[in-house]
């Protein structure tokens, strides 16, 4: 197949990797508290203190809080049975209202993506000539560029509307978003989130964050997002299991509600600085996946967003973004958190580019 401008198509895919694994802080670390607006460690010895600063005085307010702490664990240690479980109900049952969306081809994608695509394919490509290419944000090393068609967009949120009012079971993106869908569950990832990860956005990744273990991100997490007046109005500040981050704004009608950004997770709260960004339909935010950031409150309409947590299991083997140690794997299904056992011999050119030194 052609690509845009003649350049030659999307590269064969090599065998998938793996097995991945997640790391066992999942089921205890970043536990978010709607009520007190905080992510918590459910085994932190200080995690009755934090709470009373943060206005749980009574016992029985420190109890109610305890049990959903405990309940959100038991959720996250079942969670992968559970997904299998929900993705085999769903394949088997579920009627896709319009089957095509499932499976990526490129009239889906903005032309001008398509053109970004091909420079980055280019053998004289490189970081100062794709910054000509792609709008550079206030944010550091935040980019926007189209990556869907409006129509396309359309398309894809009349698929999850579909979904969204059918009975089949349905689970929560993350513990911050109440409202959304795991398109992995959807049967989204193997005929077009993977292709669109290793055919279309690495090679524009590899060019803007090879320090971020861009050029050899072997996994993903993607789910859509809802925000509504009478739902999820805004997202809490907080960063990404990821290392690099696709945000794609699909629609649909909705008034305010931007993007905010401020420093890395390193960096501390009191020094961390934000930065506004209008999220355009169809525009898709590229930032690292670390890069903390929030959404402010939308005022009307409805909001939906695809999300594409993309991973690079050379970077994450070597410290888990989410506890700051060294991972203990346990086992997952699918993707998991994009952990492998050891590094693939395909990555091993790649170890000096994405040493955890350049994180620093």
């Amino acid at each position: 197949m052609e690509g845009a401008g003649g350049s030659p198509g999307p590269r064969p895919r090599p065998p998938p990797r793996g097995p991945f694994f997640a790391c066992r802080c999942f089921h205890t670390d970043n536990i978010f508290l709607e009520d007190f607006r905080l992510h918590v460690r459910s085994t932190d010895p200080q995690l009755e203190s934090v709470l009373r600063s943060k206005g749980c005085k009574t016992e029985e307010q420190f109890r109610k809080v305890q049990a959903k702490i405990d309940e959100e664990v038991q959720r996250r240690k079942l969670l992968h049975q559970k997904s299998l479980e929900r993705r085999n109900i769903i394949s088997a049952c579920y009627k896709p209202l319009n089957p095509d969306v499932y499976v990526l081809q490129e009239s889906f994608l903005a032309p001008e993506f398509r053109e970004v695509v091909a420079y980055c394919r280019s053998e004289d490509a490189d970081f100062e000539g794709l910054l000509d290419h792609i709008h550079s944000l206030p944010a550091e090393r935040v980019y926007s560029i189209p990556v869907f068609t409006e129509e396309f967009c359309g398309l894809l949120i009349g698929e999850l509307e579909n979904f969204e009012q059918s009975e089949m079971p349905k689970g929560r993106p993350n513990t911050m978003n109440n409202y959304g869908v795991l398109l992995n569950e959807l049967g989204f990832d193997e005929t077009f989130i993977t292709p669109l990860r290793e055919d279309y956005l690495q090679p524009i990744t590899s060019l803007l964050y090879p320090d971020y273990g861009g050029c050899c991100l072997d996994s993903h997490k993607v789910f859509v997002v809802k925000y509504a007046v009478n739902q999820d109005r805004d997202l809490s500040f907080h960063y990404d299991n990821a290392e690099v981050t696709l945000n794609v704004s699909l629609g649909k009608d909705f008034s305010e509600g931007n993007l905010y950004f401020g420093d890395m997770r390193q960096v501390p709260m009191n020094e961390r600085e934000c930065v506004e960004i209008e999220h355009r339909v169809s525009y898709g935010l590229l930032h690292r996946g670390q890069h903390c950031h929030g959404a402010l409150p939308i005022s009307s309409g409805e909001r939906w967003n695809l999300i594409v947590w993309m991973r690079s299991s050379p970077v994450r083997n070597e410290l888990c973004p989410m506890c700051n140690r060294k991972p203990e794997l346990v086992e997952a299904s699918g993707f998991g958190d994009g952990f492998t056992s050891e590094l693939p011999d395909v990555w091993q050119e790649h170890q000096e580019t994405v040493s955890v030194c350049t994180l620093c």
